[in-house]
């Protein structure tokens, strides 16, 4: 027994001494990982008062639209309204629909409208991904992929609207490849869960879109409401993973694409108002980007050393007539575009939690055993609630050596974190008032009071998706479709005020 304890000694004794060096080496990696996006302040900055611009088209493109739809017979025909009513020659559009799984009359109602509809079965791979590669395929089997410029990817249950595809045009004809465009929420109001959602789009347009658009650099798709050039699918749809949207994202820019944003092409679509749903679909967001930073991680980040070498997009004709200096230029700005693009898909939450548990938790709670904790403030941190209690309070724990250190030292580092949370928590609940603000002249109108409500919850939701992003690590995440219940048409929102403050 003696033995056993003066081993067990030597162990803790041991590893408590390497947490020195470990503890700068996250203090390092603390200062690193913000140092590395601190320019995206000054996106956000940008965003708030510019967006790109895009000249009036000098042609009207030929375009597909595709639409993938499971048991979506409430939501579907009211898209497919929106699409004839838009003010675009309808001879330039086609609109593909595959009814994926279905069992109700989303098929039928896409083919009286007009669509030509596909119909899928396959329980095995249940994806929307899927469904898209299988729709290209169908696609290129009856009609060629490349007899159409470019095509419009939409889910069942958004609304267009009216200009939506002449404003794309704009931007597609200017030469961009790649496009996302306004999503605006049709339930915002329903509860905190849609109105959080609302404002989590809303902010990916202020700090994310708008500035990178501006700048000619690369932005993000999401899910729906985009547009590509045919070139994009030339070998088939492949982004069949758990979010497609990312895998697109990061494949494309890997390959030298050039993401773009038209704030002018507005559309609206429906969020769950069930928690239960919400959290499948964040658990599902987070399984994806693990999944595509594991697929295309590397790409984006050799791509930041070796410019053009490994991409598709190569120097055009024009770029090579260019003096040597403003290749310098666009060389450095392809670099920057693939190092923003793997920042934004470097899951940092698991290596913060990560550094965390190893560091503070193991390494800092073993090294109490032998030398004990001096004057820890137990109201710790930056946050403005912590500043606020250590001037009120300032309470310090002396911990002296010994097994008990252990202990107390690994609740006082849990402690920290939950406070640091709880903090932060509080200081998130400003965000929805300042994007609504922004964005007060294209979102429904709502009561003050319900906005105010609904902001105490709204870190709710980034909360949870922290979380899930740690319980994707380890659980096996399978694709379920979101219900769609809304029969809000694009008629109705056009009667709708917008948001006053």
């Amino acid at each position: 027994m003696g033995f056993i304890t003066y081993l067990l000694d030597n162990i803790v004794r041991f590893l408590g001494g390497l947490y020195p060096f470990f503890r700068d080496v996250n203090n390092f990696i603390g200062w690193l990982l913000p140092a590395l996006v601190v320019y995206q302040g000054a996106f956000f900055v940008i965003g708030i008062f510019f967006t790109r611009k895009f000249k009036p088209a000098k042609k009207k493109h030929k375009y597909g639209i595709v639409i993938a739809a499971r048991n979506e017979e409430t939501v579907i025909g009211n898209l497919i309204d929106s699409i004839h009513k838009q003010d675009y020659p309808s001879d330039l559009l086609t609109i593909f629909v595959v009814a994926d799984n279905c069992t109700d009359k989303t098929a039928k109602i896409a083919r009286d409208m007009g669509c030509i509809c596909y119909e899928r079965f396959d329980n095995e791979h249940r994806t929307k991904g899927f469904a898209l590669e299988y729709l290209f395929d169908r696609i290129e089997e009856d009609y060629g992929r490349q007899s159409f410029e470019g095509y419009f990817v939409f889910d069942a249950d958004n609304l267009l609207k009216r200009d939506y595809i002449s404003k794309m045009n704009d931007a597609f004809d200017s030469g961009e490849k790649i496009i996302t465009s306004y999503r605006n929420i049709k339930n915002i109001d329903e509860n905190w869960i849609t109105m959080s959602f609302a404002v989590h789009w809303l902010r990916t347009i202020r700090t994310y879109h708008r500035a990178r658009s501006f700048l000619r650099l690369a932005t993000n798709i999401q899910g729906t409401g985009y547009l590509f050039a045919s070139e994009v699918v030339e070998n088939g749809w492949h982004y069949t993973s758990l979010t497609e949207d990312r895998g697109l994202t990061a494949d494309a820019v890997s390959q030298g694409y050039r993401i773009s944003y038209q704030n002018d092409a507005e559309f609206y679509d429906e969020q769950t108002p069930n928690y239960k749903v919400a959290y499948n679909q964040k658990l599902r967001w987070s399984k994806g980007l693990l999944i595509n930073f594991q697929e295309s991680g590397w790409k984006l980040f050799r791509n930041i050393f070796f410019g053009r070498k490994f991409v598709k997009v190569k120097w055009n004709k024009e770029e090579k007539k260019y003096p040597w200096y403003k290749k310098i230029g666009i060389a450095l700005k392809d670099r920057f575009i693939m190092f923003d693009t793997f920042m934004h898909l470097l899951p940092t939450n698991v290596i913060n939690i990560t550094r965390w548990i190893f560091v503070v938790l193991i390494l800092r709670s073993l090294n109490a055993y032998s030398t004990g904790a001096h004057s820890v403030e137990f109201f710790a941190g930056g946050t403005y609630l912590a500043q606020i209690l250590r001037h009120f309070f300032s309470i310090k724990i002396q911990i002296p050596t010994g097994v008990n250190a252990i202990w107390t030292t690994f609740l006082i580092g849990v402690w920290a974190r939950l406070f640091y949370r709880i903090g932060a928590y509080i200081e998130k609940i400003i965000d929805p008032w300042y994007i609504l603000f922004l964005e007060r002249k294209r979102i429904k109108k709502m009561p003050i009071h319900k906005i105010f409500l609904n902001s105490l919850l709204w870190p709710i939701f980034d909360i949870v998706g922290r979380y899930t992003t740690y319980i994707a690590l380890f659980k096996k995440v399978s694709w379920k479709p979101v219900p769609h219940n809304s029969k809000i048409t694009i008629d109705d929102i056009n009667k709708q005020k917008r948001v006053k403050f």
